[in-house]
């Protein structure tokens, strides 16, 4: 158990930063624009703190080649939760619209669209009551497929309304004429001196910084936890073993005393830790689906987290290291152990 709950830390933690990354992925393609414009400033995971004029919609509009433009605006609505300020007409020109599976469009002011999942997770019906975004209690008048930006959306203007950002919005999404004038205008665009400081992506681009690699510090925190866990089994069977070596005090001298040899005996102990720690892989593996229905089903709805075979080789041979590792003091204390010493233990 000790070393399977090293290696579900590893699992879960791996399995979430991937799974996260690429539902912010998965949603980012599902709005169908070819380019996405952010405010300057504005950092990778959070778009709620820049902002920049809602103009600035038209003037890309009127570029050559613009098929459609539309902006959101978006404000946090939680610790991991966000609202998307859109305007539903200028949304669907871009992505083909909202899928809708019950419900639909705004109707009131204070009328909200939420994603399936939302939906399952918190348990909301149409023309049920959401409490808590913006500190408001909405209704919900529609839930739709996921996949397409975010889960919560608002009336682009009722979220300027309530945030005090009147007339401002977070990003820019483009739809071109020729798609495949994409990186020429992204070029164009970027050479542009009035938009310095502006975040003009393709979406082939944009979708490629949601990655490990590409997001700051993600994977030496995950390196940090992998650590941990390592260390953490490794002191549980540095402890187990110590202790089932000092019960086995007698047994080991009458090994040694049938003529054992130092080697056997290590071996054996080394033995025993290797299928400990294959074990505890394995069990970690199986914790790993346990925990990944545990948090799809009862934390936050933000919160994705992906099966990931790819480490389960890794989080084996880290385990049973770390296992035979732990092992190592103790096997090496009992073979140098006196025979006469060890039979006369009680």
């Amino acid at each position: 158990m000790g070393i399977g709950s090293g290696a579900v830390m590893i699992l879960t933690l791996v399995g979430m930063s991937q799974g996260i990354l690429s539902e912010s992925q998965r949603r980012a393609r599902g709005v169908g624009a070819d380019i996405w414009i952010r405010p300057p400033g504005s950092s990778m995971m959070s778009l709620s703190g820049a902002i920049m004029p809602a103009k600035m919609t038209e003037f890309f509009a009127k570029e050559p080649g613009v098929a459609a433009a539309t902006g959101s605006l978006v404000e946090g609505a939680g610790a991991l939760e966000s609202v998307q300020g859109i305007d539903l007409e200028g949304f669907s020109r871009i992505s083909g619209g909202l899928r809708f599976i019950r419900g639909g469009p705004f109707q009131g002011p204070d009328d909200i669209i939420v994603d399936e999942r939302y939906a399952t997770q918190k348990r909301l019906k149409v023309g049920g009551p959401l409490k808590g975004i913006l500190n408001r209690e909405w209704r919900v008048c529609g839930i739709v497929e996921s996949g397409k930006l975010s889960r919560l959306f608002l009336p682009v203007g009722r979220v300027q309304e309530l945030t005090g950002k009147t007339d401002k919005i977070s990003q820019i999404f483009i739809k071109l004429e020729d798609t495949s004038k994409t990186d020429e205008t992204v070029a164009r665009w970027k050479a542009n001196p009035a938009l310095e400081g502006y975040g003009i992506f393709s979406i082939q681009e944009y979708t490629s910084l949601w990655s490990i690699e590409r997001v700051p510090a993600l994977k030496p925190f995950i390196y940090v936890v992998v650590l941990v866990a390592v260390l953490a089994a490794f002191s549980f069977v540095l402890l187990s073993m110590y202790t089932a070596v000092l019960e086995r005090t007698r047994e080991i001298g009458i090994l040694k005393s049938l003529g054992a040899q130092p080697a056997y005996i290590l071996g054996l102990l080394l033995r025993e830790s290797a299928i400990l720690g294959l074990c505890g892989a394995v069990l970690g593996i199986l914790m790993s689906f346990g925990t990944r229905w545990l948090i799809m089903e009862f934390a936050d709805p933000m919160l994705v987290v992906h099966i990931v075979p790819e480490w389960w080789g890794w989080v084996t041979v880290l385990s049973v290291g770390g296992a035979i590792l732990g092992t190592a003091y103790p096997a090496w204390k009992a073979v140098r152990q006196d025979t006469l010493e060890a039979l006369s233990y009680d």
